[in-house]
């Protein structure tokens, strides 16, 4: 089957066209920037450009956006002539191609001002059923892009998949508090509990979501590793999240043996349990396996995860300012 998958030189395209080729597709990966992953280089705003590219394909992959990080460098209306014309234009195109699959990843960010509970209320439980109040310009396009593949479902048929991605990216976090707080391996390990997916799963779900598809027709979808807690424990992982922890998986032997400690609060909790019953995933990466890498001495992150690496936002450091990251702009 011929397949198309956009931001093809980013961690997900990446690991999608990785994934994809190993099963012996016909990929088609578009770009911005060269890769060895990427086949076609241009703009999803290029609409005679995507007509090129879909000629023949059957699934569409769209992970190509502009991210959080971009709001330093990038400006409201380049967030808008990317995240949102790029994706009217690919959903146009991608239904005079007759395409039949389009699986659009989204974030977990659209949730913006939703996510976080006043300071004395229990942390909060975010499934699906939330209602998105983005806050900022990156989770308002792709609200709007998420509304743009709903249009498209609705009125020409085309199955499609929002899957709302937690954080996979390996690069540093864009909090100075966090980094300052926390060694990365520790934090990232801590955000297995309640906001964070590995690689390599996030991969299995876009590959589930274009197999369901057509059965499912439209769906969202939070995917983020399983959390071990129950809405039972929201009162107390906002007061005192190192008990709840404890209670669910063994872990301060591990922790104490490399120095790292425990979040003392945690705010919400994503879960994934609709994209569990309804796509079949099954996702390995979580707190209770992490540990379980730790105490075998194996690395946290999957194997594909390595494979891809870092690729950083920028091409130059932001000293003293929230995105630390650097490499180039994907």
């Amino acid at each position: 089957m011929k397949v198309l998958v956009t931001g093809s030189a980013g961690h997900l395209g990446e690991g999608l066209v990785r994934t994809l080729n190993g099963a012996e597709h016909e990929v088609v990966g578009l770009d911005t920037l060269q890769s060895g992953f990427t086949s076609h280089i241009g703009s999803i705003a290029d609409r005679v450009f995507l007509r090129r590219c879909l000629g023949g394909v059957r699934t569409v992959f769209h992970t190509a956006t502009l991210h959080k990080p971009h709001v330093a460098t990038h400006s409201r209306q380049d967030f808008v002539d990317t995240n949102v014309t790029g994706t009217l234009n690919l959903l146009e195109e991608a239904v005079a191609a007759d395409v039949e699959t389009f699986v659009f990843t989204s974030t977990t960010s659209v949730f913006g001002h939703t996510l976080i509970p006043p300071a004395a209320a229990p942390a909060g439980w975010v499934t699906e059923d939330l209602t998105p109040i983005p806050k900022n310009i990156y989770g308002v396009t792709k609200a709007a892009a998420e509304d743009l593949c709903q249009l498209f479902h609705r009125d020409y048929g085309l199955a499609c998949i929002i899957l709302r991605t937690s954080r996979f990216f390996p690069e540093q976090d864009d909090d100075p508090e966090a980094r300052n707080a926390y060694g990365d391996e520790n934090h990232k390990a801590n955000e297995y509990l309640f906001r964070r997916v590995d690689l390599e799963d996030a991969v299995d779900a876009h590959l589930l979501a274009a197999k369901r598809a057509p059965s499912v027709g439209f769906g969202r979808y939070i995917i983020s590793a399983t959390s071990p807690f129950s809405p039972d424990d929201l009162p107390e992982l906002r007061a005192d999240a190192p008990r709840v922890v404890r209670r669910y998986v063994p872990h301060e032997a591990e922790y104490w043996r490399r120095g790292w400690k425990m979040l003392p609060s945690i705010d919400r909790v994503y879960v994934n349990e609709r994209a569990r019953r309804e796509l079949g995933w099954q996702p390995r990466y979580d707190f209770k396996f992490v540990i379980n890498r730790l105490k075998s001495g194996d690395e946290l992150r999957s194997s594909l995860a390595r494979a891809v690496g870092s690729k950083g936002y920028h091409a130059r450091a932001f000293s003293g300012r929230r995105y630390p990251t650097t490499g180039v702009v994907s």
